[in-house]
């Protein structure tokens, strides 16, 4: 499969989608999927479109130039990509294994198209199963004197890696400003709790003092504030006063594995577009 994807927002008015479906059609192209979504508030227009290169005119570098017409016309901000380029994505975890696990099954029986070169983590907890999967393993301990530090190494280990995604996969550190300044909204968090309930330390242990009876988890992009974010994802379950501590972290991680994996999966796919703090999710 050999396809281009644009995703693009811009100001909303007459002839958008016109102008960019004639310019697949005046080259040859064959639009394979188009999704797109008016916000009335801000009068934005925004569309992720999907079209086959066979036959195409352009060749793929030529592309931006052609387009770049329309996208001046009409003030857009857009990203061109390719399906047959893997985005390269590391994966942060520390003591917590299960959505490390469940995001590399899922890689092994392929439903991620990417490629996961390397895990970090500030324990040693994941080396065995990095080495079942025959991934690069760092560990960086974390202590209040040493973290900016370790972070600028692990930054240089991942911009030599060529890394496009981040996914903290429970990682438990709090990111510093300049580790989210160098990919901003490429990295995703995996928070087990529905936010903006229960951010912070030990939801399960809030959500049970509080007598909850729903539990949540929720999937977002990392920015300066913690977990407040972007919002990608988020799934509940139902608890009733039977549930223990242990049954509410035992609902909760099976939904954080299904949560961080569907917002990891749109991400790859392309199908995200962030604006303010809020996302479009293209079907």
């Amino acid at each position: 499969m050999n396809h281009a994807i644009l995703l693009i927002s811009c100001p909303d008015r007459k002839g958008i989608t016109a102008a960019i479906t004639n310019f697949i059609y005046k080259n040859n192209g064959n639009i394979v999927h188009a999704d797109q979504h008016i916000d009335d508030q801000s009068n934005t227009f925004f569309m992720r479109i999907e079209w086959s290169l066979e036959a195409f005119r352009l060749y793929r570098e030529k592309i931006p130039e052609g387009f770049q017409p329309i996208a001046r016309r009409f003030a857009m901000k857009w990203d061109l990509c390719f399906t047959d380029q893997l985005p390269r994505m590391a994966v942060f975890v520390s003591k917590h294994l299960h959505c490390l696990q469940d995001l590399l099954y899922r890689k092994r029986a392929g439903h991620f198209a990417c490629e996961i070169p390397l895990i970090i983590s500030n324990h040693p907890c994941a080396r065995e199963i990095a080495g079942e999967f025959g991934i690069k393993f760092f560990e960086f301990p974390m202590t209040g004197a040493n973290k900016k530090e370790q972070e600028k190494k692990q930054i240089r280990i991942l911009k030599s890696e060529h890394m496009d995604l981040v996914v903290l996969a429970r990682y438990h550190q709090i990111l510093t400003a300049g580790f989210v300044k160098a990919f901003p909204h490429k990295i995703i968090n995996i928070h087990h709790s529905f936010l903006p309930a229960f951010a912070g330390k030990s939801p399960y242990a809030q959500a049970y003092q509080k007598g909850v009876k729903i539990i949540g988890a929720t999937s977002h992009y990392v920015t300066e504030k913690l977990d407040e974010g972007p919002i990608i994802e988020q799934d509940t379950v139902r608890v009733t006063h039977r549930d223990s501590l242990d049954d509410l972290v035992r609902k909760g991680e099976d939904l954080e594995r299904m949560v961080l994996s569907r917002a990891v999966r749109w991400h790859l796919e392309r199908k995200i577009l962030c604006y303010g703090n809020k996302t479009v999710i293209f079907d």
